[in-house]
């Protein structure tokens, strides 16, 4: 059988058994051993499950993963996300959509410490609508900052999908957390341009609060030291070359865990409840990694890598124009799957297409994950829309209505990005990381 149309089959059979509600992990670990056997024989396909599965166990850089959400229950557990908040509170709050602002500020501050997005929206749905709904914003708006805002917990470094693409295609992780640094800044600056337009336009949906004094704002300051600690150790720790990355997360866990038993926030229950959250998510995503490496195997094995690109070598298509094409896919990806799942997935082939078009690795990592993150908002789904619709009740059409301009903001991001790869480049090369 033609290989490229076996790796075809592979590949129907991996959606089939996704819409069966077969785990993506499991899925792809079948129908890579399938496809493998039918190349080379079962035998040696079998073998896949043991050999990958103790390189994903004994990979010391995927231990990193563990500490991160671990790292990011504490910080929750611990209520760091709620002096986040009001630290940005106090000095945004003035201001016409100051709330909302506050929240995107407060979610970017929060992903920095957590590193996931569904975890950075549920928690900012807790604590930051109730504010916005009691002072009189109306729920389009509080939403839209939401579940935008949410968004940026894949993207501000230390992200857990930018490790998970480091690992997968052996690119320096700090480079890419380095890579990730202008465009999460950019993507805080032209939401809160976003939160300023809808207030312009609809002056009572983002009423201003009361403004407090610089001293009540240093107080603030003074009373938000936990998570700012927590904060410059891990960033500051990995950029100064201080802490490796994985030292980095340790000394984040620590430090939230420390924080969360002082306050008398984490008990012994809250604490198991911590470690098992951290394990569940961890072995998920371990599943999923054993999974994507046999289907890379088979992918690589086909062929279809190569005849992809031949195919747009052929086509004689522009570079930017392949770009554009693999960005709508990915939007439609992220609308659709949880993004592990979706760069997993496409990784095997889309990574050697880049490659072979002279795009920089690095630079392609923060384009996968910006346009993954807007995919977490895109209509029909919206992975992050529907965590704060279940988490709120919030009727859907008000939110997506309320993304609205948010996503106008991710469009020009995106495309200032794409169109000027030094806006990602920039930080890594003057850092000596590429």
């Amino acid at each position: 059988m033609d290989p490229v149309f076996l790796a075809a089959i592979g590949f129907i059979g991996l959606f089939v058994l996704i819409a069966l509600h077969v785990p993506i992990g499991i899925a792809m670990s079948v129908a890579g051993i399938i496809g493998v056997g039918g190349l080379i024989g079962f035998e040696p396909a079998l073998s896949l499950l043991a050999i990958e599965t103790g390189a994903a166990i004994t990979k010391e850089s995927l231990a990193l993963i563990a500490i991160f959400l671990l790292m990011g229950s504490f910080a929750n557990a611990a209520g760091l996300s709620a002096d986040i908040f009001r630290l940005a509170y106090a000095l945004l709050g003035h201001r016409p959509g100051g709330l909302a602002t506050a929240t995107i500020v407060g979610s970017a501050g929060f992903g920095a410490i957590c590193g996931s997005s569904i975890a950075t929206t549920a928690t900012m749905t807790r604590v930051a609508l109730p504010e916005m709904l009691k002072r009189g914003y109306s729920p389009e708006l509080a939403t839209g900052s939401i579940a935008s805002g949410g968004t940026l917990g894949i993207l501000i470094p230390p992200s857990i999908l930018m490790v998970l693409y480091g690992v997968l295609t052996e690119q320096f992780i700090i480079a890419l957390f380095a890579a990730a640094i202008l465009p999460g800044l950019m993507a805080i600056l032209l939401y809160v341009a976003a939160v300023e337009l809808s207030v312009r336009i609809n002056k009572s949906s983002g009423p201003a609060g009361p403004r407090l004094s610089w001293g009540e704002r240093w107080d603030m300051v003074k009373a938000s030291w936990r998570v700012l600690l927590v904060a410059f150790s891990v960033s500051g720790g990995i950029y100064t070359g201080i802490f490796t990355v994985t030292e980095a997360a340790s000394v984040g866990a620590t430090l939230a865990l420390v924080f969360g038993l002082t306050a008398k926030r984490i008990n012994r229950p809250i604490f198991v409840e911590c470690l098992m959250e951290a394990a569940g998510n961890t072995c998920m995503i371990f599943v999923i990694l054993i999974g994507a490496s046999i289907f890379s195997y088979f992918v690589a094995l086909s062929g279809v890598s190569d005849a992809l690109v031949d195919s747009i070598r052929a086509a004689d298509l522009a570079p930017l124009v392949v770009i554009l094409i693999l960005m709508i896919i990915y939007i439609i990806l992220g609308a659709v799957f949880d993004t592990v799942a979706a760069m997993v997935i496409t990784l095997p082939f889309v990574f050697p297409l880049i490659l072979d078009l002279g795009f920089d690795p690095i630079w392609w990592g923060v384009m996968m994950v910006m346009v993954m993150e807007i995919g977490m908002i895109t209509p029909p789904i919206g992975l992050n829309v529907f965590v704060l619709h279940g988490a709120s009740g919030t009727p859907l059409g008000q939110i997506y209505k309320g993304i609205v301009p948010f996503l106008g903001a991710d469009m020009l991001r995106l495309a200032l990005v794409a169109v000027f790869p030094s806006l990602a480049l920039v930080l890594p090369r003057a850092l000596g990381f590429t």
